[in-house]
């Protein structure tokens, strides 16, 4: 019998695009996420106030890594180039 997965809220953010970008690189962890915002909120698309508020939820169990994920994202730890970056020509026409 499967079990039932227990979710956790780790963070709570304004407006679906913010929440969006990390539900994105949480993903890309391997983590999975649900996003849990008011119904009347994203009925009109709000992104500020009480009702533009985004939850973001995962599994209990990825919730030490999850949390690990956010402070590093802060910490500006996703935006660092790597060698391959580096080496590559920059685009243009």
């Amino acid at each position: 019998m499967a079990s039932e997965i227990e979710w956790v809220a780790i963070e709570r953010v304004n407006g679906a695009l913010q929440a969006e970008i990390l539900r994105g690189l949480l993903e890309a962890q391997g983590i999975q996420v649900f996003l849990s915002q008011e119904g009347a909120g994203r009925a009109i698309g709000l992104s500020v106030g009480p009702l533009g508020e985004v939850e973001i939820w995962v599994p209990a169990e990825s919730r030490q890594l999850a949390e690990q994920v956010l402070e590093d994202y802060r910490a500006g730890l996703f935006g660092q180039l790597t060698d391959l970056d580096e080496e590559e020509e920059p685009y243009s026409d």
